[in-house]
Formats: structure tokens, sequence, C-alpha cells
């Protein structure tokens, strides 16, 4: 209590207990997203074990992991994975440096655009995996097919996105650099490529899925080694469990590769969620 100049007793002040900290709760997943893939895994496996879906039309999930198991215990689904994964690796680097420097050349300077828009654009509206034949008379039945293949399901994708991303800079802020007296460089390197990273980051979501979609036609050509090859072999002697095991190979290398773009756009673009 405390009196005031005016001989006054003033009302004493009230404390405020200083608030707890809030502590932060883990989240956990949300196991409800597993409930249909189970409940169909499960439908497979009682369609199998009743006979009406036959091993020579699809092997039970059961049949499935026990080959997979096998596979992974002689080396044979590690050998192919490595060979799978080499090749993806490549193409996507050759697809990645094309359509990066396309996308720069075209989305950086009006000249650019105006030559070599056109062409990609014609070229990108064929489907790339009609180009096997032509790839085959270029590069013979070896692996350059296979990773052309690659590349240019990873090039056009890319190239689009970066493209677009570059061309989709605000103004105002290119004009605000422009008033600070930012050389052309300085912009280009401070404000429209910074700009441009999100779109870019979807187009290399893309251009991966597309890269292991092209894994999948490209093994097929005269393969002798990688998923697609064991996935042939299968097809021969009717071992559909092999099969499942190889597209389930090809899913899962897609579904990681996915994340690891998704946890990179993440790290890259934290600066968006504040």
């Amino acid at each position: 209590m405390s009196i005031s100049t005016a001989g006054v007793v003033a009302r004493p002040e009230s404390v405020v207990p200083a608030r707890a900290p809030a502590t932060k709760q883990r989240k956990w997943p949300d196991l409800r997203r597993w409930l249909s893939p189970i409940g169909l895994v499960l439908l497979w496996q009682v369609a199998s074990s009743t006979g009406v879906l036959p091993p020579d039309k699809l092997a039970s999930p059961v049949t499935v992991f026990r080959s997979a198991y096998e596979l992974v215990a002689d080396g044979q689904l590690v050998e192919a994975f490595l060979v799978s994964s080499s090749r993806v690796a490549v193409g996507f680097a050759i697809g990645a440096v094309v359509g990066g420097a396309l996308g720069l050349a075209s989305g950086l300077s009006r000249w650019g655009e105006r030559l070599l828009d056109p062409p990609v654009q014609m070229l990108r509206t064929l489907p790339h995996l009609g180009l096997i034949p032509l790839f085959i008379l270029w590069f013979g039945i070896g692996e350059e097919p296979k990773l052309a293949l690659v590349a240019a399901g990873v090039a056009f994708p890319l190239y689009l996105n970066l493209h677009a991303g570059i061309r989709q800079t605000d103004p105002a802020l290119l004009e605000a650099a422009r008033v600070l007296g930012y050389t052309r460089f300085e912009r280009i390197a401070h404000v429209v490529l910074p700009s441009a990273v999100p779109q870019t980051l979807v187009g290399l979501r893309i251009a991966l899925g597309t890269a292991w979609l092209s894994l999948i036609v490209g093994e097929q050509i005269n393969a002798d080694a990688g998923i697609g090859y064991l996935i042939n072999n299968a097809r021969e002697f009717l071992r559909t469990d092999i099969v499942v095991v190889g597209l389930l190979v090809y899913a899962l290398l897609g579904l990681t590769t996915d994340a690891l773009v998704r946890a990179l756009e993440r790290r890259v673009l934290r600066w968006r969620a504040r």
C-alpha cells in the first residue's frame, strides 16, 4: 500500500503472476492416412488366399514380402538398386544442366526467350517417351538411350518452372533494387533468382518423379542390369511377386526423392513461414 502526495491512500497495486512459457507439444503423425492402404493390402491378401486372385495374375502380399527378403538376402535387389539409382543420377544431372541453362537463358534475356522458348515449347508437347525409337537410332541399345530418356524427362519440367519463376518476379522489387543502385548482375543475384526458387523447387519435384517414370520405361530397352532387368526376367517366368517387388522399389525411390526435395524446400523457404 502507498500514500499519494494528496494524502489519499492509494489502492494496492495488483501483482500479475508471470505466466509460465507454453511448452511445445509434440505433434504426432496422423495415422488415419494409413487406414486405406492397410485395408487394401488386407483385401489383396484375402483375395489371394481365397483364390479369387490367382498367383499367375498377382501374387499375394505375403509372397511379395518373402520374395523381397530373398532378393535382398542374395544381393540381387541391392545390385539392381545401385544400377538404377546411378542411371537416374546421371540422367538427372544431364537434364538439370540442360533444362537449367535453357531456363536461365530464356528467362533472363528477351532474345533468349524469342530464340529458345518456341522450339522448347514445341518439343515439350511431344510425349518424351515417344522419343524412344529415335533415341535407339541415335544411341543404339546400350546405356545412352536410357540416360537420354531420363534427361529429357527432367529437362522440360525444370525449364518450364525456372522460366516461369524468373518471369514472375515482382516488378516492384526490381524497381526498388534499381532505385537503390543495384547493377543488373546484382538484381539478378539478389532479387530475380531468389524469387524464382519456390517455382524452381516445384519443377525439381516434378522432374524427379518424371525421372523415375522414364527409367521404368528406359530399362525395358535391352537392359542387362537394374530393377527393370529383374522385372523383365520375372515376367518371362510369370513371377508376379518379383514384378511387384520391382514396382514397389520404384515407388519407394520416387517417394524418397520427393521427400528429400520437400525437406530441402522447407529449409530453403523457411522465411516464408515467418
